[in-house]
């Protein structure tokens, strides 16, 4: 893998809690932009970037329509939008149909980062109830990113780690608390 330029993370069930433990463990010197996308069911995404941003070494923001991805920055997809990355490395947002049950879907996310940042993106999927990530993370793999799987052993729901190990593989399956090193030791050699 080339050196990591973008970050995408994605879950579901049990995430906001895995996503409070993995910011509060990534070195604010990392100086990569990292894209989420969470299923909440909430309808506003203030809240989740609020309780996100509490735990966060680096600054939490909606992801906006045209915003170009900066370094260092946490962007939070919103509530019943797909984010995309457009291959200029700003997001764009969609209203298209849901995909596997979700608006904003994951795959959506990692399948447009991986065709913009090619080898030069982490892909990470945490704790979940479905299957939405696992064709996203095989996406990243297959052009040439980085694949890290939270263990389902070691997921409040495992639905979806599972899921995408079934699916994608991954170059590292851990536990949620070594996750965050090994993005600092990969975004700061």
């Amino acid at each position: 893998m080339a050196t990591p330029q973008a970050i995408v993370i994605g879950c579901s069930a049990g995430g906001l809690t895995a996503l409070e433990e993995l910011f509060a463990g990534i070195d604010a010197t990392v100086s990569q932009p990292i894209a989420v996308c969470c299923h909440t069911g909430s309808s506003t995404v203030d809240l989740l970037c609020e309780l996100l941003a509490r735990h966060a070494t680096l600054p939490v923001e909606e992801a906006r329509e045209r915003t170009p991805m900066r370094g260092g920055v946490i962007y939070v997809a919103p509530s019943g939008y797909h984010l995309l990355v457009e291959t200029s490395r700003r997001f764009a947002l969609s209203v298209d149909q849901r995909v596997s049950f979700a608006r904003p879907s994951i795959d959506v996310l990692f399948e447009s980062a991986a065709e913009a940042w090619r080898d030069g993106l982490i892909g990470v999927l945490l704790t979940g109830a479905n299957s939405d990530g696992a064709d996203g993370l095989l996406q990243v793999r297959e052009h040439g990113g980085l694949a890290i799987v939270q263990d389902p052993a070691d997921a409040e729901c495992p639905a979806m780690p599972s899921a995408a190990l079934e699916r994608a593989g991954a170059d590292h399956c851990l536990p949620l608390a070594d996750i965050a090193p090994l993005i600092n030791r990969l975004c700061l050699q």
